[in-house]
């Protein structure tokens, strides 16, 4: 539960939010430009400053209460650790849908805008359900809890299958009842041909990332649920992941086959929060400081060891 959260925070958590993304979209990236490496990496820089900035006005603002404060601020840091690394995932289906459809580097920023701003809404609808069945049927928790652990498992043994945006359900959806140019139109997603609307391919990758973040959030939501309860801290840690996820695409899509072994460390970071979970349901409480430190050791090791062990082909 939010524990009194005045309306006020909620309130102005919303204008910040959205005054930042009008300042990214009408300001920074007013003229449409392939975003480089060194403006992303600023913007990344930039999303988790304020995270860490929003975690200290926790306790001196939101939780005044010194005890209540401090254990609200780490809560708040796990799960904004956990869903910014589970994000790196959505950001090997962005480079998949991307190359797939040919999508043009100076327009790749305006896809995925508006596709994290509806994910921004998906999202919020998904915590407030999550949070609502916890405290209400709390028993629940076994459910996620293992879910959660099966996901890892899986992620951890199941071989990588090339992905056809072409099958997508709600892709196929869209082309039965609205017709989609062959070719693009500039950053537009609609046109009119022959006094008819037609959606262009940009909206179909548009359509294809607000999917893909919609089975994403099965696995990150539940994940969050495990570290706290408040709605207030997981809706904002998870809203500051995501916003810093379109930044974090640009800056690292380059090198992203260098991290070999991150998928691995994600199925730990997963096994390991579904387990907490379940263990939580048992009366055994994990303290929030040693989740954390293990979340972060273990991406740190996934990190190291795609630096410094190198591939089989490449030793040949």
């Amino acid at each position: 539960m939010t524990m009194g959260i005045s309306i006020y925070f909620w309130i102005g958590f919303h204008v910040f939010i959205f005054f930042m993304l009008a300042l990214d979209l009408g300001v920074f990236h007013k003229k449409i430009h392939k975003v480089p490496v060194k403006e992303a990496v600023v913007w990344t820089i930039v999303w988790i400053s304020l995270a860490l900035l929003f975690s200290l006005s926790i306790p001196l603002l939101i939780y005044p209460d010194p005890e209540i404060g401090k254990t609200k601020a780490l809560e708040f840091l796990t799960g904004y650790v956990i869903e910014y690394s589970l994000s790196v995932d959505n950001i090997f289906v962005f480079i998949l849908i991307f190359s797939y459809f040919k999508v043009d580097d100076r327009y790749q920023h305006k896809v995925l805008f508006w596709g994290i701003l509806g994910a921004l809404i998906m999202r919020a609808s998904f915590i407030f359900a999550g949070v609502a069945l916890i405290n209400r049927f709390h028993w629940i928790v076994i459910i996620f809890g293992g879910f959660l652990v099966f996901t890892g498992i899986r992620m951890l043994f199941q071989t990588e299958v090339p992905a056809d945006p072409d099958k997508n359900p709600i892709v196929r959806f869209f082309r039965k009842i609205l017709p989609v140019t062959s070719v693009y139109h500039n950053d537009r997603l609609f046109i009119k041909q022959n006094h008819r609307l037609h959606a262009t391919p940009l909206f179909l990758v548009l359509v294809i990332i607000e999917s893909s973040d919609l089975i994403f959030a099965v696995d990150s939501i539940p994940a969050i649920l495990a570290i706290s309860k408040d709605t207030f801290i997981v809706y904002t840690s998870n809203i500051f992941a995501i916003l810093g996820l379109r930044s974090l695409y640009f800056a690292i899509a380059g090198i992203m086959g260098y991290f070999r072994y991150l998928k691995t460390g994600l199925a730990f970071v997963l096994t390991f929060v579904g387990s907490k979970m379940l263990l939580a349901f048992f009366k055994f409480e994990i303290p929030i400081v040693l989740s954390l430190i293990v979340i972060i050791s273990i991406l740190v090791i996934s990190i190291l060891s795609s630096v410094i062990i190198r591939p089989k082909d490449e030793d040949r």
